[in-house]
């Protein structure tokens, strides 16, 4: 039973070792999505999303060009990543859930608040692109 129980540990801590990397890639390659939004970068953005990418808001279903074009409509004055949660469903395709805090404004609507966020990332030819992402605002705590 000794025996048994330290393989498992063994397993497990060579699971974690070797998913950490994988999950602070995905939280890099998050932050890195929302940094480009914020800065305008179109280029960069489309770089991060998959072609068949989709983007689910309380005004509907985006494509990566429709989210291109609200780009120059939403100023991100500042944002912050938090609570960082990655479910790696397989080798090549991961969730990541986090906290965003945001600073800004979409068409001179105030949207600053705290989002509760999802990413879903796929790896194709060896490149994690975002394939869907989703956000609403988190509710008043109380």
């Amino acid at each position: 039973m000794k025996r048994y129980l330290t393989f498992v540990a063994f397993l497990a801590t060579a699971i974690l070792a070797t998913a950490s990397p994988e999950t602070e890639l995905l939280q890099s390659k998050t932050t890195a999505l929302w940094q480009s939004f914020k800065d305008r970068k179109s280029d960069d953005f489309k770089k991060l999303c998959s072609p068949d990418y989709r983007s689910l808001y309380a005004e509907g279903t985006l494509t990566v060009q429709q989210e291109l074009e609200n780009m120059n409509q939403i100023e991100l004055k500042s944002f912050s990543l938090s609570a960082f949660n990655v479910v790696m469903w397989n080798p090549d395709s991961a969730l990541v859930t986090y906290k965003a805090r945001a600073d800004g404004s979409a068409a001179g609507e105030d949207i600053s608040g705290d989002y509760n966020v999802g990413t879903v990332w796929q790896k194709t030819n060896g490149e994690w692109r975002a394939v869907f992402h989703s956000e609403i605002k988190a509710m008043p705590a109380g």
